[in-house]
């Protein structure tokens, strides 16, 4: 956890102490903890996600908690890197974070059999990836030419074991074998951590490649830097402690976010066809399970009704039109309940 992290002192499931928010805390005990990042590239998304799972809330100015209207649960917000400790000690029962966080959490504390995370859901948002880079004019090819030499990086407990695994076959060893029983031999590759600004390390001479998040690559290229290799591929994941203190309010949650996530990504298309031509045009549009198909007072035609994926309804809509069907209307899903 982030020596930086600010936090108030919670009831029974939160130990540091920090000042009270009396007003607020007095109200936290009967209800789910739900921890979301508090800035950042996933903070927005989050927010829009909340809101269409109809989880109201209002965030009083500077305050890290908010108590949700209408259901028994309060939100925490929380740097992103800091949630899946939250979330893995039990502080708090579900967070939303990126998938590269949780892994990283997990490559420094492996989970027991009270502690740890679970992954409820892909919210298929957040897209990045943790990326070996080095400089794009430089002579290092390959991650394999970087082993025994300095890697700057906000993920050491993931450089480190990318890089252990590394050595491990270069030496044709298994990893983690243990030397005279002292744990994990040493790393010959040398991770420092820094906290910001990665992609200056290579330019300023402290390192000679960097792990680090790459999205749209623009300041990987605007540092002069190039991938090399891919660590962990990430999104924005729903997490969720091994025992929550109210286990069926977690999946009334995960089924609402999965409804809104689903209705995101389909639209619902509508259209007449003639009955000779339904199976042609099921093959089309067949739906998340199978199309809806119901009769019309013409017997030679129905009516298809079918979730189809939004990045290709416009292409459904073209085979459709071309094979005869008529009437066909895309409508927006708001949300849904899906399996």
């Amino acid at each position: 956890m982030s020596s930086e992290t600010t936090f108030p002192v919670l009831p029974r499931r939160f130990s540091r102490s920090l000042p009270t928010l009396t007003s607020t805390l007095a109200s936290l005990n009967d209800r789910l903890l739900f921890a979301v990042p508090k800035k950042g590239r996933l903070h927005t998304q989050c927010l829009d996600l909340l809101s269409g799972s109809d989880i109201q809330f209002h965030r009083h100015n500077r305050l890290d908690i908010a108590l949700v209207k209408n259901l028994p649960l309060a939100l925490v917000f929380l740097p992103a890197a800091d949630i899946p400790t939250f979330v893995g000690e039990g502080r708090v029962d579900l967070g939303i974070t990126g998938r590269d966080t949780v892994a990283e959490h997990d490559a420094k504390t492996p989970g027991s059999e009270t502690t740890g995370i679970e992954e409820l859901l892909d919210l298929e948002f957040g897209k990045c990836d943790l990326q070996v880079q080095v400089p794009e004019k430089g002579d290092i090819q390959t991650p394999e030419q970087l082993v025994g030499r300095n890697i700057v990086t906000s993920f050491t407990a993931l450089s480190e074991k990318y890089f252990r695994d590394l050595e491990d076959r270069q030496d044709g060893k298994e990893s983690n074998v243990e030397v005279n029983g002292d744990g994990p031999r040493k790393l010959r590759t040398n991770i420092k951590f820094v906290g910001g600004s990665v992609e200056a390390a290579c330019a300023l001479g402290v390192a000679d490649g960097i792990v680090d998040l790459v999205e749209s690559g623009e300041t990987m290229r605007a540092a002069g830097l190039k991938a090399i290799a891919t660590v962990v591929s990430s999104t924005a994941v729903l997490i969720s402690s091994k025992h929550p203190s109210d286990p069926s309010l977690v999946r009334l949650i995960s089924a609402r976010i999965r409804g809104v996530i689903t209705a995101q990504k389909y639209v619902l298309c509508t259209y007449n066809v003639e009955r000779a031509s339904l199976p042609k045009a099921t093959t089309i549009t067949p739906g998340r399970r199978a199309p809806t198909v119901t009769n019309l007072q013409d017997a030679q035609w129905v009516a298809v009704q079918a979730m189809v994926e939004r990045k290709r309804i416009a292409q459904a809509m073209d085979q459709l039109s071309e094979m005869g069907a008529t009437d066909i209307i895309v409508t927006k899903i708001e949300n849904t309940r899906t399996v």
